[in-house]
């Protein structure tokens, strides 16, 4: 898809498991690509194979973002199966939720939620806003990577 004046921000994140932060991915995304699209990027980066529901959560720029912070201030961007969840609040449709809508700018934090059960937690860090649309061949994309991702089902010990 062309890039068009409300598109042409290409946002640079690095996503982080959370209590591993030496493992990361970073990628590169158009602004009218949605979260959803972010979801699979990074599913697809960490090497998972089960889907699950998935959260993000934004604070707002005054509050810093924890998990305590991200349940009590955070909005909620769900996928679609998980909008009605309780425990995780209320939340709107991450499949249509563009990157450009949430405004975010450079340092901001973001957390993203895998798998209600297993709770894969990552820490989402803004990069770059408006970087170089030559930034990756298409979008969204894996443009740098650091240690190898855990699998998503760790063998237990008997």
């Amino acid at each position: 898809m062309p890039l068009t004046a409300n598109t042409d921000k290409i946002y640079v994140l690095k996503v982080a498991l959370d209590g591993c932060r030496r493992i990361w991915r970073r990628i590169a995304i158009r602004g009218d690509q949605t979260l959803g699209d972010l979801h699979q990027e990074i599913f697809d980066a960490f090497e998972r194979y089960d889907e699950h529901l998935y959260t993000f959560y934004l604070a707002p720029k005054t509050v810093k973002l924890t998990r305590a912070s991200a349940y009590r201030n955070g909005k909620r961007y769900s996928h679609p199966g998980a909008l009605d969840n309780l425990w995780h609040g209320e939340a709107k449709n991450a499949e249509e939720t563009t990157i450009a809508s949430l405004c975010l700018s450079e340092k901001q934090v973001i957390l993203y939620l895998f798998d209600f059960g297993d709770d894969w937690w990552h820490v989402i860090t803004v990069e770059k806003v408006d970087a170089d649309p030559a930034t990756a061949a298409y979008y969204p994309s894996v443009i740098a990577e650091r240690g190898e991702a855990p699998a998503q089902y760790p063998q237990l010990e008997e």
